[in-house]
């Protein structure tokens, strides 16, 4: 049998502080689906990849952080070229009492491709 997905990279959410997470802080939970977006805006990372909540019942979505800027190469590039549905990305650890920069946790996978 085929997998659906494979494990492609653990980090955790990087520079919450900064962004809209306190806003949303009660939805974020563990198996939160999130959103990777490519910040082309971004003057300090030219692979900023922004993580994304995007909240269904007000029809908003709030930017909660980044993949952090050493591990963000290969999914940016990813991005670049069009390729932002082969990427599920969750929230696999939440911790209220860490560092701002180590609250959560995402696990992010690899789809397998319909075709």
């Amino acid at each position: 049998m085929e997998a659906k997905k494979r494990f492609f990279m653990d980090c955790h959410l990087a520079r919450r502080k900064y962004h809209d997470a306190d806003e949303v802080w009660d939805k974020l939970k563990v198996g939160t689906m999130l959103q990777l977006v490519l910040d082309t805006d971004n003057r300090h990372d030219p692979n900023a990849v922004a993580v994304v909540y995007q909240d269904k019942e007000q029809d908003e979505a709030y930017c909660i952080g980044y993949i952090p800027r050493t591990s963000n190469e290969t999914v940016a590039a990813f991005l670049e070229m069009g390729w932002a549905d082969v990427f599920e990305c969750r929230i696999c650890k939440v911790n209220e009492d860490a560092h701002p920069e180590q609250q959560i946790q995402l696990t992010i996978k690899i789809k397998r491709n319909k075709k």
